[in-house]
């Protein structure tokens, strides 16, 4: 199983030509924290989030490709979902 850590470098690795990325508070903060179990809070990390200034950005990479875990522009995958279904088409997977 890969941690939340491995995951978010994973990430940072994947989004390294993305310019916002560069901006982003999560690089700042431990990956597990992006990456909860099912049942922990998430309350931490999206404090973080609220105050981050590419959360558009970020959000907006999720969406585009069809991030199904961890938090994104403050939002959990379950709070994404709606989202998702109201946007099917504007974003490209």
């Amino acid at each position: 199983m890969i941690t939340g850590h491995e995951r978010l470098l994973q990430i940072v690795l994947d989004t390294a030509s993305l310019k916002w990325a560069d901006n982003a508070l999560c690089a700042e903060v431990g990956g597990d924290l992006w990456f909860p179990e099912k049942g922990e809070p998430t309350r931490e990390a999206k404090a973080v989030c609220r105050s981050c200034p590419v959360r558009a950005e970020c959000l907006e990479y999720a969406m585009e490709n069809g991030e199904r875990f961890g938090i994104w522009g403050a939002l959990s995958e379950h709070e994404r979902r709606p989202l998702r279904r109201g946007t099917e088409g504007k974003f490209a997977a």
